[in-house]
C-alpha cells in the first residue's frame, strides 16, 4: 500500500476544522438573529443566554440592556430574578433532607408543621413537591406589599380552602412551595435560603446565587420591566419578605445555572435515585400521570426527553430546558414581565436540533378547537357559561380566576391555538392545546366527561 504524504493528512484536517468552525459560526449567527428578532417583536430590553452541548459551553452571551435608565448592557455576569425556576432548588433542598433521613416523601406534612386544617391532613411532602396536594395560590385579598413572617404566611396559607383531595388532580401551587420552604426551616433549623447556600450554592461555586434582597448592593443586578399599554415601565414593588419565599425568589446568572446544569449531569449534589424521582411524571390517585415531577415539568418533545421549568416574577422571566437525550441545555433570562421566555429557549434548541420542534396532531374537529379557543377567551373575561363545567372545576376556577386572568391577559392576544394531544379515556376525552400569546406560550389542558361537562380546564406552563 502506498503511503499518503503527511501534508495531505494535514490539509484534510485543516479543511475539516474550517468547515466545522464555519458551521458553528453560522449557527451562532442564526441564534443571534433569532434572539434579536424576538427581542424586537416582544419589546424585551435584555436577554442573557447560555447553551451547553455535550457538557461544554456552546454559547454564553448577553443581548440588549440590563438597565435602560443607565444603558447598561446585559453580559453573562448579569444577575436576574429566578421566578419559579427557583422551585427546582427548593425541591433539591427537600430531597437533600430526604437523603439525610430527616424528611419522608410520603409523610404527612402535619408531622413537620404540627396542627393543620382538616383539608391538609392527608397532604404529603410528595403532594407539595408535585402540585397535587389540592393547595392553590395566594388568595384574592393577599397583600403583596405587606411584610410577613413565616408564621404569618403559614397562617394565611391555612386559611385558603383546598381545591381537591390530595392526589386527585394537578394544580400549580405557589402556596405549596412556600409551605415547603417553611418545612425546610423547621426540619433543618435554617432558613431555606441559608440551607441552599450551604448545601448547594457554595459547593457548586454558584458565587452569585442567593435569595433576593433589594436593599443590598448587588453588583451586576438587572432591572425588571413591564409593558403598560405598550410603554415600558419599571417592575411593581412587593414587600421584602415576599422576595424571600421558597416558591421562587432567587438571584441567578447564566454562569450559576451552567454550574447547576453540570451538577445535575454529574450527580454532584443529589443521588441518581433522587434525580430520577424529581424527573418522573407524578402518578395521580386514578393511576394516570401528569407531566410534572418535583420542581420540574417532564414532557418529551417528539420522543426526545425534556425536563424544564419557567419562571416569572417582578418584571423578570427565566427558563431552563434540559434535553436529556440530546445532551443539550438552554438557559434564558429576560427582564420583561410579558416576555415569552419559553419561545426563546425552545426556539434556540430547535435551531440546534431541528427535530425538537413540537409537532401538532391532525385536528379531527377544527370547529370544536375554535369553540374551545372562544371558551378560553370567555373564561378570561369572566363571561363564560359556568354551567358547562362540573362543580369541582367551577370551584377551582373561582378561587384563582382574578389573579390568573389578569396575568394571562397581560401577555397579549392569542397568536395561535393548536391541538397537540387528544386521547379517549374511560371517563371521557382529554385535550391538550398549545396557546401562544404575544408574551408567553401555555398549554390548555381540558377534559370532557361522558355527560359532556367540562371536568378539567387549566392553563399550564409550556
Amino acid at each position: 500500500m502506498k503511503r499518503v504524504p503527511a501534508v495531505i493528512f494535514t490539509a484534510f484536517w485543516c479543511l475539516l476544522f474550517l468547515q466545522f468552525a464555519a458551521a458553528q459560526n453560522g449557527l451562532e449567527s442564526g441564534i443571534d438573529q433569532f434572539i434579536r428578532t424576538e427581542m424586537e417583536r416582544q419589546k424585551i430590553p435584555g436577554v442573557s443566554l447560555a447553551v451547553v452541548k455535550d457538557g461544554k459551553p456552546m454559547l454564553v452571551k448577553g443581548y440588549g440592556f440590563a438597565n435602560l435608565e443607565h444603558q447598561v448592557p446585559v453580559k453573562p455576569e448579569t444577575i436576574f430574578q429566578s421566578g419559579s425556576v427557583g422551585k427546582q432548588f427548593t425541591a433539591t433542598a427537600v430531597m437533600l433532607l430526604v437523603e439525610d433521613g430527616k424528611i419522608g416523601l410520603d409523610e404527612k406534612i402535619s408531622k413537620y408543621l404540627g396542627e393543620v386544617p382538616e383539608g391538609w391532613k392527608n397532604i404529603t411532602i410528595r403532594h407539595l413537591l408535585s402540585h397535587t396536594g389540592g393547595m392553590t395560590d395566594y388568595p384574592r385579598d393577599f397583600d403583596f406589599r405587606k411584610d410577613y413572617t413565616e408564621d404569618d404566611l403559614l397562617k394565611r396559607a391555612k386559611e385558603v380552602p383546598v381545591a381537591f383531595a390530595p392526589g386527585e388532580k394537578w394544580a400549580y401551587s405557589n402556596l405549596g412551595y412556600v409551605t415547603l420552604g417553611i418545612i425546610i426551616n423547621k426540619v433543618s433549623g435554617k432558613f431555606y435560603g441559608d440551607f441552599l447556600l450551604e448545601r448547594v450554592f457554595k459547593p457548586l461555586g454558584m458565587t452569585t446565587a442567593r435569595v433576593i434582597s433589594e436593599a443590598d448592593i448587588v453588583p451586576n443586578r438587572a432591572a425588571g420591566y413591564r409593558l403598560d399599554n405598550g410603554v415600558l415601565r419599571n417592575q411593581g414593588w412587593v414587600s421584602p419578605s415576599l422576595n424571600t419565599t421558597a416558591d421562587g425568589a432567587l438571584y441567578l446568572t447564566v454562569h450559576d445555572m451552567m454550574k447547576w446544569d453540570e451538577a445535575l449531569r454529574s450527580g454532584k449534589i443529589l443521588k441518581k435515585a433522587s434525580l430520577d424521582e424529581m424527573w418522573t411524571p407524578i402518578k395521580l390517585n386514578s393511576g394516570q400521570t401528569h407531566p410534572y415531577g418535583f420542581g420540574w415539568a417532564v414532557r418529551p418533545v417528539n420522543g426526545h426527553r425534556r425536563v424544564e421549568h419557567g419562571g416569572a416574577w417582578q418584571g423578570f422571566k427565566a427558563h431552563i430546558a434540559r434535553y436529556l437525550d440530546d445532551n443539550l441545555t438552554v438557559i434564558v433570562f429576560a427582564n420583561l414581565s410579558q416576555a415569552n421566555q419559553e419561545r426563546v429557549a425552545n426556539g434556540v434548541a430547535q435551531l440546534i436540533v431541528p427535530d425538537l420542534k413540537p409537532k401538532p396532531i391532525a385536528d379531527p374537529d377544527p370547529a370544536f378547537t375554535a369553540q374551545t379557543r372562544d371558551l378560553l377567551l370567555a373564561v378570561l373575561e369572566n363571561k363564560a357559561d359556568m354551567d358547562r363545567f362540573t362543580p369541582e372545576v367551577r370551584k377551582a376556577m373561582e378561587q384563582s380566576h382574578d389573579r390568573v386572568a389578569a396575568f394571562v391577559k397581560s401577555q397579549g392576544p392569542i397568536q395561535s391555538f393548536t391541538l397537540m394531544e387528544r386521547s379517549e379515556t374511560p371517563d371521557g376525552v382529554r385535550y391538550r392545546y398549545r396557546v401562544e400569546f404575544t408574551g408567553m406560550s401555555l398549554f390548555l389542558a381540558m377534559a370532557a366527561n361522558k355527560e359532556g361537562k367540562i371536568a378539567g380546564f387549566a392553563l399550564q406552563p409550556e
